[in-house]
């Protein structure tokens, strides 16, 4: 048996499973990071989304913790490294939301190529304006995914019925499939209409898309984020949105972001970079939902236990 802690909420299916196994499973949901400190030890596993970090003065309390588990795709909230050197296993479920991340991603894509939520607002302000609302095809165009794993993946193959190129870019060596070519960063800038990310937060992404980057780039494009906002220059956006550099944005996720994904700003703060977004009509914004459906809400949790049950048996 493992006594395990829970530090967010999730999916009821999730400690329901782990119980029916034989683990205790004990809620904490409003203690400070001092605080679960103070009694980490005496847990097998914590189980967590993105309330705090996970770092070494944590996993040096954690004398006993053989896994940690979040019920999402990144890890980037904990240090992995060091928790690794413990002997902890490191639990994510990408595969659990990759499919919501695609479709939302694509959403994005053919609401901006044909001015939905423009003309949706329009028509409801009692505007009737076709020709300013009209549209782009998504057919003929290149698509260029950058990021190649479960959620880059899942895009491309949201991609099949339509007729475009896909290209993809990985620091990882062929991992191209039937739906996207794997080709240099270069051949991806000289070639792309549609960029969509689809990378973790690390320190080689890290404001990442910024002027020199975009200014490699050979056409203009649209740009879709639904990864980690942290990847992109805000203030680079506008401008390169300004100038025309970038046709329009999906923005599930803002640089601004807290940690948890839970608040935006705090204190009345409010960037001017993220005031032009929220008035720019080829701008959508959505508030870090890409994975966040009622269904990935139950595959999140049924990959995590799984994952834990599978550590379990190889501990045994």
């Amino acid at each position: 048996m493992m006594r395990i802690l829970h530090i967010d909420g999730n999916h009821p299916l999730l400690k329901a499973q782990l119980e029916e196994a034989g683990h205790l499973n004990e809620d904490d949901f409003t203690s400070s990071k001092q605080e679960v400190e103070a009694k980490i030890h005496d847990y097998d596993g914590i189980v967590i989304r993105s309330r705090f970090k996970i770092d070494r003065q944590f996993l040096d309390k954690a004398t006993n913790l053989k896994f940690i588990a979040r019920v999402g795709a990144g890890l980037e909230s904990i240090d992995c490294e060091y928790a690794t050197a413990k002997g902890i296993h490191l639990i994510a479920a990408p595969e659990g939301n990759r499919n919501a991340v695609a479709e939302h991603a694509l959403g994005m894509l053919l609401s901006l190529f044909n001015n939905l939520n423009k003309a949706n607002a329009e028509v409801k302000s009692g505007k009737w304006s076709r020709e300013s609302n009209r549209g782009h095809e998504l057919d003929g165009k290149t698509v260029g995914i950058i990021g190649y794993g479960n959620m880059g993946k899942a895009f491309a193959k949201k991609l099949r019925g339509f007729e475009v190129e896909v290209l993809c870019y990985d620091i990882k060596e062929n991992i191209g499939d039937e739906n996207a070519r794997q080709v240099s960063l270069e051949e991806l800038q000289q070639k792309t209409d549609v960029l969509s990310l689809h990378i973790p937060w690390t320190p080689e992404t890290d404001r990442m898309v910024n002027i020199p980057f975009i200014e490699s780039f050979a056409k203009a494009f649209w740009l879709i984020n639904t990864a980690r906002g942290k990847s992109v220059v805000t203030d680079d956006l506008v401008s390169a949105l300004q100038l025309g550099k970038i046709l329009g944005a999906g923005l599930d996720v803002l640089e601004y972001e807290k940690l948890s994904f839970e608040h935006l700003f705090t204190d009345g703060e409010m960037p001017s970079a993220f005031q032009y977004l929220i008035q720019a009509d080829n701008v959508i914004l959505t508030p870090h939902i890409a994975g966040w459906t009622f269904e990935s809400h139950a595959k999140l949790a049924q990959v995590i236990v799984d994952k834990i049950l599978e550590v379990e048996a190889k501990g045994k």
